[in-house]
């Protein structure tokens, strides 16, 4: 009886049985459909599954793509990752088709303890071979091995033989603000790679740290940053918002309408401001660069963003299981939804979901026409530098890294570090022993992209990559187009 009773909170959750009356009609149909299972059929029925693989699932799945049922198993593992730790090794590594290559060892880790260092490189992970992996696999298998003590064969460079080490995995303190330095004097950059509890704090005082209001301008980088903490996303964008301005509000059929503003005693920042975004930031993030871009706030730039608005709650049901249903949408200040439409016709909610966004006349508190499709959609389009056969072959070998741990041997590399005259042609020669043969044009025509990547891993691995990501910022046109922006002001202007 009490799987009855996980069905009959499912269906009302869901609003499939509007009439109380029906719910008793309803459940009487489910259970003679399974009585007669059990009776008849030339299989045994096993109980559990059919409710909790079969049954449950299936009423749900037609909602949405991010409502799910979870089973006492996934609902256990659920809650246990709502209050675990991240543990790691310390270690920074660059990930390609069958090779792992150590870009920094972070000081009193598992990985700096144990001897390894800048150029390493990873041949086995807990009897693993790596070469055989592609890099999803390889990202699979390191993730799992920092649940409990790993054995790594790793090769150091210069040597023949490799070594045999065990790493203990540790909890991480890490900051979700990911990067954040000066693009020239008075510009700041500051990359967020997540939305926690504690990330609006991290980026005021990264900002803090960078110049505070004596900045000229900032660029926030979004790209691949998939959400989080709501609050926090509310907090950041009320950083750069006048008080009382709206921030967000939240609607949904069963969920009273609350609008989200700034509080009244708030003092922004107001530099000149951009925002880099990208297919891949979501939910929070969306929430985030869209309330920037409906006050006028911030020039948004890069690609259209993933499209998630949904408010979430997990029901917790009988017998450990669990419900996350969607319960309301996310709307930004000019109105719209990001939540992009649901196009199956096995979605119930894809007309509600859709309908805010199938008006036309969204605009900024300026005036400037948005459009509502889902998603934040850039004022200004920039995309990744591009990647020619010969810059891929380049990356895929990881030329640029071995050859700068092999050219690093016994030299110090100090801040302000430049290429010597000359490196580039040791580099070319280094690239032919090795069958590497580009086209004179090829060569002449990517001088300043292979100097740039040459320098960047040398301060991946002499410095750190956080100074590597200094010297690639340089190479990547979102970041250049949104400094050009921010040293104009800020303006709009595609």
């Amino acid at each position: 009886m009490k799987r009855f009773g996980i069905i009959t909170a499912v269906l009302l959750f869901c609003g499939l049985t509007a009439p109380a009356q029906d719910d008793a009609a309803e459940m009487k149909r489910f259970i003679e459909t399974l009585r007669i299972m059990q009776e008849f059929s030339a299989d045994p029925v096993n109980a559990d599954q059919a409710f909790y693989q079969g049954a449950i699932p299936g009423l749900v799945k037609h909602l949405d793509p991010h409502s799910v049922f979870f089973d006492k198993d996934q609902y256990g593992q659920l809650r246990q990752m709502e209050t675990s730790t991240r543990k790691g090794f310390g270690t920074v590594v660059s990930i390609l088709p069958g090779r792992v290559l150590v870009l920094q060892t972070l000081p009193n880790t598992p990985s700096a303890k144990a001897g390894m260092m800048a150029g390493d490189e990873i041949l086995a992970v807990n009897n693993y071979r790596l070469d055989r992996l592609d890099p999803e696999q390889i990202v699979e298998l390191l993730n799992e091995s920092k649940q409990k003590p790993a054995k790594l064969i790793v090769l150091h460079p210069g040597n023949m033989r490799p070594a045999e080490l065990t790493l203990i995995p540790e909890d991480m303190q890490s900051s979700s603000v990911e990067r954040a330095f000066l693009l020239q004097p008075g510009i700041g950059y500051i990359r967020v790679g997540s939305f926690e509890e504690k990330t609006a704090q991290q980026i005021r005082v990264a900002i803090e740290k960078l110049g505070g209001r004596d900045l000229k301008g900032l660029v926030i980088d979004l790209r691949n940053n998939p959400g989080g903490v709501m609050n926090a996303a509310m907090e950041t964008a009320s950083f750069f918002l006048k008080p009382g301005q709206m921030v967000l509000s939240v609607k949904g059929r069963n969920v009273p309408e609350k609008i989200e503003r700034v509080a009244t005693d708030n003092r922004p920042f107001t530099f000149p401001l951009a925002v880099l975004v990208n297919a891949k930031s979501a939910s929070a993030s969306e929430i985030v660069s869209g309330a920037l871009q409906d006050h006028d706030r911030a020039v948004i730039i890069g690609e259209p963003t993933f499209g998630k608005g949904l408010v979430q709650a997990v029901f917790p049901l009988s017998e450990g299981t669990g419900l996350a249903l969607t319960t309301a949408l996310y709307y930004i200040p000019s109105g719209r939804s990001i939540q992009k439409p649901f196009r199956s016709a096995d979605f119930a909610l894809g007309e509600t979901a859709a309908h805010p966004n199938e008006r036309s006349d969204f605009k900024t508190d300026g005036g400037r026409a948005v459009p509502g499709g889902g998603g934040i959609i850039p004022d200004i389009e920039a995309f990744p530098r591009e990647m020619t056969q010969f810059r891929n072959v380049l990356e895929a070998t990881a030329a640029f890294t071995t050859f700068a741990a092999e050219y690093l041997k016994g030299k110090e590399v100090k801040a302000g570090w430049e290429l010597p005259v000359g490196l580039l042609d040791q580099f070319q020669t280094w690239l032919n022993e090795r069958q590497i043969q580009p086209s004179m044009r090829e060569w002449l025509g990517n001088r300043e992209y292979l100097a740039a990547r040459l320098k960047t891993e040398m301060y991946n691995l002499a410095l750190g990559v956080e100074k590597g990501d200094e010297i690639e910022a340089t190479l990547d046109p979102p970041i250049q187009k949104a400094l050009e922006v921010v040293l104009k002001g800020g303006s709009f202007t595609k």
